[in-house]
């Protein structure tokens, strides 16, 4: 029993850090358009902003479970089967990218402006207030974002194991609930919850810890 549970928690945690690692490379930049073009700030662009906003809000909008199963064809097309947890990841990628752009203008928005006027002010260009100021001051809530994000796709993940996604999830359905073994079912449980106060825990560490407010 104990090889696989260990075998099911390495596989929700390459289905979920993998997909936080994905979702942050499309969400971040994507949130960072968000904040910079909102009105008034540095790129203002209210077309590019509200088209930008409402592609995010569609896709916020759908529940993980019908996403899941909605982009089983484009999941076969990206990594050959729509089965297993390599697979998972697509959708998972796709479900936190939104989540990720929204916390990730909701943290940058946090960067008071005068900070950013005064980088402007002093002659740095836009393309270094974007990754020297905004990022650099927003990057403790940024942090705190990400951790939200990698707490709910734990939960996605365990969601993915009803349609073969394996990990945890997949444990606790087919050996737990379905094979009426609860002990296997309890165990996931536990380790999800774990899992959760690890990654929750950690995130509120790097998150302090860059936060230039708390550093003596």
């Amino acid at each position: 029993m104990v090889e696989i549970l260990l075998e099911g928690t390495l596989q929700t945690l390459y289905m979920v850090f993998v997909s936080v690692f994905f979702a942050s490379l499309m969400g971040i930049p994507l949130g960072l358009i968000l904040v910079v073009t909102d009105r008034g700030h540095i790129l203002e662009n209210h077309y590019l902003k509200n088209c930008l906003s409402f592609i995010i809000n569609i896709l916020r909008s759908v529940p993980f479970i019908i996403l899941l199963v909605t982009i089983i064809p484009l999941t076969r097309l990206i990594v050959g089967t729509a089965i297993g947890t390599t697979a998972s990841i697509v959708p998972l990628t796709l479900a936190a990218t939104p989540f990720v752009a929204r916390v990730t203008e909701t943290a940058l928005k946090e960067v008071p402006w005068g900070v950013v006027e005064a980088g402007l002010a002093m002659g740095g260009s836009k393309p270094y207030v974007l990754f020297k100021i905004i990022l650099r001051e927003g990057r403790s809530a940024l942090i705190r974002g990400i951790t939200i994000t990698t707490v709910n796709l734990i939960s996605y993940s365990a969601m993915a194991g009803m349609v073969g996604g394996k990990g945890l999830g997949d444990l606790a359905i087919r050996y737990g609930y379905q094979g009426r073994n609860t002990t296997i079912l309890y165990s996931t449980v536990l380790i999800l919850i774990l899992l959760v106060q690890i990654v929750q825990h950690t995130g509120n560490f790097l998150a302090n810890k860059f936060d230039k407010s708390k550093i003596n």
